[in-house]
């Protein structure tokens, strides 16, 4: 066995600013849109050329705020509702021994501005600042295998979650125009519930705050109702 050392070739802006809220696999929230910007030493367009000739990426990247807790070798998905054990080699979790994680996203665009190269993105599921070491096109008659089958994550996750806005959220929503996209990127995070498991078999109404963007959003859950009680500007 040897040790390698990878560097980091770029990193992600994304909306997500905290772990909570973030989807737990890529494009599940499409309006979820990012840039990946280049670091000094791969900051030329040569690296990329040819790439616009693709509509999707694989991003390989590290947990960077995971990273230092180590690893687990069991580990509770949530999609079993946190209750079962699963080994961490049979899940995407991110107590990895390497701490590598992969999504496949959508390509937006190259950008080449002021002297910096960077990719858009969108349907992103990484926390702002996450580390990319790796960029490979996803090839679709090769990495979509429609008869695969994937054991207790075989079906994208859904819910019955429904979202309503506050006329005061409402009100913000319609008064920005950095992101015209809010309202139903924010509806659809919350359609994907991210809370944690043991808070969803809670009764009665819980309260709630996450940071997108900029934005500080304030909602409260009861049962499968979700409303948006606050937006403001950090």
């Amino acid at each position: 066995m040897s040790d390698y050392t990878i560097s980091a070739i770029g990193h992600i802006q994304s909306p997500y600013k905290q772990k909570f809220a973030i989807p737990r696999q890529p494009r599940l929230v499409p309006q979820a849109k990012a840039k990946l910007i280049f670091a000094p030493d791969f900051n030329r367009e040569e690296f990329v050329r040819g790439l616009d000739e693709f509509t999707h990426i694989w991003l390989l990247f590290r947990f960077h705020e995971t990273a230092d807790k180590g690893y687990s070798a069991m580990v509770r998905p949530p999609r079993l509702g946190g209750n079962e054990r699963k080994g961490v080699f049979a899940t995407r979790a991110t107590f990895r021994p390497n701490a590598i994680g992969m999504s496949a996203v959508k390509l937006e665009g190259i950008e080449y501005k002021n002297g910096q190269l960077s990719l858009l993105l969108a349907g992103i599921d990484l926390l702002d600042g996450t580390p990319i070491i790796d960029i490979k096109p996803y090839l679709p008659y090769s990495d979509s295998m429609p008869d695969a089958s994937a054991g207790f994550a075989d079906t994208r996750p859904e819910t019955q979650m429904t979202v309503e806005f506050s006329p005061q959220a409402i009100e913000f929503v319609n008064s920005q125009t950095q992101y015209p996209d809010l309202h139903d990127f924010i509806a659809n995070v919350l359609k994907q519930d991210p809370r944690p498991a043991y808070k969803k078999q809670k009764d009665g109404e819980q309260s709630y705050g996450m940071t997108l963007y900029n934005y500080n959003i304030r909602w409260q859950v009861n049962g499968e109702h979700n409303v948006v009680t606050s937006i403001e500007k950090n």
